[in-house]
């Protein structure tokens, strides 16, 4: 199965990107999949490969429960090139008890977990009963971490060895844990970082060099309280470490990823030019029923890919160039969607003016851009229909958008801020004043 510009679930569940790599010439993004129905399950890692960031194809389910520390789940990690193989590490989920109705579901949400890895010679085969070993126990001191809520490993190479970064918790305050490595598989706790700005527990913890300092992103969990469906959300916070001693602080608190509010877990890699590059995991409210490819039902999908660089001061996250690269013909109406091709709008927005795209509608209001999904999101009950991003400090700006049949991406500005929301029920309704309207070539 092979998907263009979205990676999306080739059936049933998907959410985390996991194991974003350049790797042996192509792009390898593993996923959290629950491969028997449309919703959370048993953790799985799918696997697809592409060569450009857009024509992906899918390999099948990569990394499954094979060993007593992992038998209820491979949650989410990450992936690394170590002398030509590819090492794959994740959290691996064990259930105190599982809920005798449901052998997916953990009694009381109740269980243990560990971090281990998986070592493939070539990133095509992963040997699930020798490939694997456990590289971090399960953490009974609480002094050294949470025993349940401690995972998502993210790990790179530094000029003195190796590191670890692990989202954590402690008396309901997110921490970091920090662990160091020779060799990649033999690993020690390092130091650790509590901040209630972390939320209760940090998701997905990706840490990375950029200009001056590092970035932190991550998803922490409690950050709202507003009772609506998915309260936490992707921030990111410029921070100083240490990678010799792991010390860590932040430099400020953690700002929205993308003001739409269905992104969740970002994952970034360098690309092949050596540029950071971003994707994640977009929420989606309900399994889409149909599809001309046969996947249905499905839930879950990718975002674009998107490049996170400093601007001015800023942090910024365009789309990436090969995405927008793929917009060349010229289009008139929203026709294209009937084909299952996605449209690219380009225009100024004004204080005042709103666009509407196929009933979902943008307006800039008092130096803000607005969004409202009401007409596109029938049938799901207590999700956010609107969202608007902070003060632009402009009477107008330049907005880029991406659209398709189940998702809509605004890049504002050139990515000064991004806000992507899933869509269910689009029509044909196109009007705006805007400056370029592109689809994507056939066959694409």
């Amino acid at each position: 199965m092979k998907d263009f510009l979205h990676l999306k679930a080739p059936g049933n569940w998907i959410n985390d990107p996991n194991g974003f790599i350049y790797y042996k010439g192509q792009y390898h993004l593993f996923y959290q999949h629950f491969p028997f129905l449309p919703r959370w399950g048993t953790m799985h890692w799918g696997h697809a490969v592409s060569k450009d960031l857009v024509h992906w194809e899918h390999r099948g389910i990569a990394l499954y429960p094979s060993k007593a520390y992992d038998r209820n789940g491979i949650f989410s990690g990450s992936a690394l090139e170590v002398d030509g193989r590819l090492y794959l590490y994740y959290t691996a989920v064990r259930y105190e008890q599982e809920n005798p109705n449901n052998i997916h579901r953990a009694l009381n949400n109740v269980f243990l977990a560990s971090q281990a890895m998986l070592i493939s010679e070539d990133g095509i085969h992963f040997d699930n009963l020798e490939g694997k070993r456990q590289i971090i126990p399960v953490l009974t001191d609480s002094e050294a971490g949470d025993p349940q809520n401690t995972r998502d490993p993210k790990v790179w190479r530094t000029g003195q060895g190796f590191r670890m970064i692990l989202g954590s918790t402690r008396d309901g305050v997110g921490r970091l844990l920090f662990y160091r490595s020779e060799d990649g598989l033999r690993w020690i706790a390092a130091g650790q970082y509590t901040d209630p700005r972390l939320g209760t527990t940090l998701e997905c913890p990706d840490l990375f060099p950029l200009k001056d300092g590092y970035l932190l992103l991550g998803s922490p969990m409690g950050i709202t309280a507003d009772g609506l469906q998915y309260p936490d959300q992707a921030t990111y916070a410029r921070a100083d470490f240490d990678e010799e001693t792991c010390r860590f602080a932040l430099r400020q608190s953690p700002a929205i990823l993308d003001w739409g509010l269905d992104l969740y877990a970002p994952q970034t890699t360098l690309d092949e030019q050596g540029r950071r590059v971003l994707i994640g995991w977009m929420r989606m409210p309900r399994a889409v029923q149909t599809s001309p490819d046969g996947r249905a039902p499905w839930r879950g999908m990718m975002s674009l890919p998107r490049l996170v660089e400093e601007r001015d001061g800023q942090v910024c996250f365009p789309v990436h160039p090969n995405a927008a690269a793929c917009f060349t013909l010229p289009a008139k109406d929203l026709a294209p969607l009937d084909d299952h091709k996605p449209v690219r709008l380009q225009g100024t927005l004004h204080n005042g003016q709103a666009w509407n795209l196929g009933g979902y509608r943008i307006r800039m209001e008092n130096g803000r851009i607005e969004t409202n999904r009401s007409a596109v999101f029938g049938g799901t009950e207590g999700y956010r229909l609107t969202a608007r991003t902070p003060d632009l400090a402009a009477d107008r700006c330049r907005l880029d958008v991406f659209l398709e049949e189940n998702l809509i991406e605004i890049f504002i500005d050139d990515g000064r801020y991004v806000l992507s929301q899933v869509v269910l029920d689009l029509n044909r309704t196109l009007e705006g004043d805007f400056e370029q309207l592109t689809t994507v070539t056939p066959g694409r």
